[in-house]
């Protein structure tokens, strides 16, 4: 069965797309077949995989104008991508109107070729793209910045997953919440942890990406952290993200 993660937090700068675009080629050379779904309007994910401008993309999708497969493109093996472009920004508002508009995007992916991840890069919002992209995923990845206001931040979009869940997606589980930007000797790295401890307990990822110029300068190429800089801690830390996402049941626990 395919393992459908929306990567999401509504406050930008926390490596959401980052996360996205690197977990998804770690899961594809440790063996899986994964497929990328641009579902943010800034369409930051196709420019950091080297296609930006991308036509078609997901906003003809989710309009019935072309199909998932006439859309989605090649990133490497193992890895495709159904891009985004700023045409997305109209989707909220033109698909407002349609009955089961929550639940485009899950019809969608049920009709794609099985996969054994499909990862979401959301908006960092929570309009209507955002609620498609949490009803047709079984899990939520957070990734989360270790300072103190993205963590405050963080009890909307909980908040917004409760909703979810008890209107859409009962089965909706939160597969975990990532630090990234981390730096082990700052005082305030290391106290923002033991709060979001308190906040999610086991939810936490044991996986922590460090501070790392690198995946900052990886989506200016157009290029993933894997051929940017494969020697890079970015690189390993994803790697050792992907395996610790692997080593979990579907419903996004550890297993035993």
């Amino acid at each position: 069965m395919t393992r459908t993660i929306a990567v999401i937090n509504q406050k930008g700068g926390v490596g959401k797309t980052t996360t996205a675009a690197n977990l998804g080629v770690a899961l594809a050379r440790s063996g899986k077949n994964v497929l990328l779904v641009d579902a943010d309007p800034q369409a930051h994910l196709s420019v950091s995989l080297g296609h930006p401008d991308a036509e078609p993309s997901l906003y003809e999708v989710l309009t019935g104008k072309g199909s998932l497969q006439d859309v989605a493109v090649s990133v490497e093996k193992g890895v495709d991508l159904v891009p985004a472009d700023i045409t997305l920004a109209r989707a909220d508002m033109e698909l407002s109107w349609q009955p089961g508009k929550d639940f485009i995007l899950r019809e969608v992916l049920a009709s794609a070729s099985e996969r054994d991840f499909t990862l979401i890069d959301c908006p960092p919002s929570l309009g209507l793209l955002t609620l498609n992209a949490l009803t047709a995923s079984d899990e939520v990845l957070i990734p989360l910045q270790a300072e103190f206001l993205p963590l405050r931040g963080i009890s909307q979009l909980i908040e917004a997953i409760d909703l979810v869940r008890s209107r859409t997606n009962p089965g909706l589980s939160i597969t975990g919440v990532l630090f990234t930007r981390w730096d082990g000797r700052k005082v305030l790295s290391r106290e923002t942890l033991e709060q979001a401890g308190t906040c999610f307990g086991n939810a936490l990822m044991k996986t922590r990406i460090r501070e790392c110029v690198s995946l900052a300068e990886a989506p200016g190429n157009g290029q993933h952290i894997f051929d940017y800089a494969p020697r890079s801690n970015g690189a390993s830390d994803y790697l050792d993200m992907a395996h610790e996402v692997l080593a979990m049941n579907p419903a996004g626990r550890a297993r035993n």
